[in-house]
């Protein structure tokens, strides 16, 4: 598929605050990440911890807690891993699904979804 940014917006659950970053656009993530420090910043608390499988294998404790995440015109309240200082932010599968929106691996970019009630 290749890989690809975007910029999200992640804010505090009150709209208060509101901080702009790049963030890799990876559909192998569940939970989207970014850096400790930014999300407790902008008073985001972690609720538990997870267990998390990285990239490289190792297994991992992380902290999870929930933000407003904003992708375009799109917003949505949806888990964040508290993910370690100098990381790469990652949107992940759930906030993408949360807002609707897919990825067009021809194009890199991301694109509404047309959603179907069973």
């Amino acid at each position: 598929m290749g890989t690809f940014s975007v910029e999200i917006g992640i804010g505090s659950r009150d709209h208060d605050e509101w901080v702009a970053l790049d963030a890799l656009v990876d559909t192998g993530a569940f939970v989207t990440s970014a850096p400790a420090s930014l999300l407790r910043g902008l008073g985001v608390e972690p609720i538990r911890t997870q267990e998390f499988e990285l990239a490289d294998g190792e297994m991992r404790e992380m902290e999870v807690g929930e933000a407003r995440v904003r992708v375009g015109d799109r917003e949505v309240t949806t888990l964040v891993l508290f993910n370690d200082e100098g990381s790469m932010p990652l949107l992940g599968a759930l906030t993408l699904e949360g807002v609707f929106m897919g990825v067009d691996p021809v194009h890199k970019r991301l694109v509404p979804i047309r959603t179907v009630m069973a």
